[in-house]
């Protein structure tokens, strides 16, 4: 994207940067936590710090990788402290939302979540994120040829999850 102009300020880049890529970092975050709300935080918090960290931004034309491995980041530090949050809620909300009218997109759901975070996360990173198997690699801290495995194998595993749930689908008719 071409953001950059003499007369542009910090802000207006800044404000024209969410607008691009606030939608697909949302739905990376999404994937990553399978919570709405968790991912409109881990969204603003990424964004919040693009804001206070911009003068680290190098490359304008690397934003949309910067600002992932920035929600990345924000997302592995939810889980890096020591106390579970717990939530208290009814059973019979819980029931409410069990009801799926979409199965072959919760089943989709419920193949990836079973994917080890080492293979999903590459996948999600290419399929919503559309980066490429070097930016991936950039972004996770891995070679290019590490992240091609792992896409490749988590496109087996997935294959192989959804042959299996078809097979006991079967066997349920």
């Amino acid at each position: 994207m071409d953001w950059f102009r003499s007369n542009t300020s910090k802000a207006e880049l800044y404000e024209t940067m969410v607008r691009a890529y606030s939608a697909e970092l949302f739905r990376f975050a999404f994937w990553l936590s399978h919570d709405r709300n968790i991912a409109e935080d881990l969204t603003q918090e990424t964004c919040l710090r693009a804001w206070r960290n911009w003068h680290s931004l190098k490359d304008i034309q690397a934003t949309k990788k910067w600002l992932f491995t920035i929600l990345r980041r924000e997302h592995a530090r939810l889980y890096q402290s020591d106390k579970p949050q717990l939530l208290d809620v009814d059973t019979k909300e819980l029931e409410n939302l069990m009801v799926y009218d979409d199965f072959p997109t919760i089943e989709l759901n419920d193949v990836l979540v079973k994917l080890p975070l080492t293979y999903r996360e590459p996948l999600l990173l290419q399929v919503l994120g559309g980066f490429t198997c070097n930016e991936i690699g950039e972004i996770v801290g891995t070679s290019e040829a590490a992240v091609m495995a792992r896409v490749s194998r988590a496109r087996r595993m997935m294959r192989e999850l959804l042959n299996d749930t078809d097979i006991q689908r079967e066997k349920l008719k």
